[in-house]
């Protein structure tokens, strides 16, 4: 069984921009992922180079910036976990997109896998008929209660 890699919230943010910026663009380079994290160049090579050491990231200077197979395992984690929180507050929580992808942020770094699993069985538990309609009704503004 592989090491699991401890990362801060900042390396996971990091990660996440390559996953995303190669699925969008098919590369990620400095700038981009500078452009992304709203940082400096000079600190996203600094945190490249971290990367690299831990064995996430395949970085060489002036080249885009290649997730290694552990590195795309340990960034689609994240951006699973990211994803869910998303769904959760915006679809079961009607909370505004904005503020469910701000507090989605946030939140990511701190949860565990069995945490993400239980919310996942739970939207899903929640996605369609009643059980739906009477979460999003606890949830609309006056908590759901009816003026008699």
């Amino acid at each position: 069984m592989a090491r699991q890699v401890k990362l801060n919230a900042s390396a996971e943010d990091y990660l996440e921009a390559i996953f995303q910026l190669v699925a969008e663009d098919g590369a990620a380079r400095t700038g981009e992922i500078a452009r992304r994290l709203g940082v400096h160049k000079s600190t996203v090579t600094g945190a490249l180079h971290a990367l690299a050491d831990k064995g996430l990231v395949e970085y060489s200077p002036y080249s885009a910036s290649v997730l290694t197979d552990r590195g795309r395992r340990v960034a689609s984690e994240i951006v699973r976990r990211h994803d869910v929180l998303h769904r959760f507050l915006k679809d079961v929580l009607l909370l505004p997109d904005g503020l469910a992808e701000a507090n989605a942020c946030r939140i990511e770094h701190g949860l565990d896998r069995e945490v993400v699993d239980r919310l996942v069985a739970f939207l899903e538990s929640v996605a369609d008929g009643e059980a739906r309609e009477q979460w999003r009704d606890r949830f609309r503004p006056g908590g759901g209660k009816r003026a008699d």
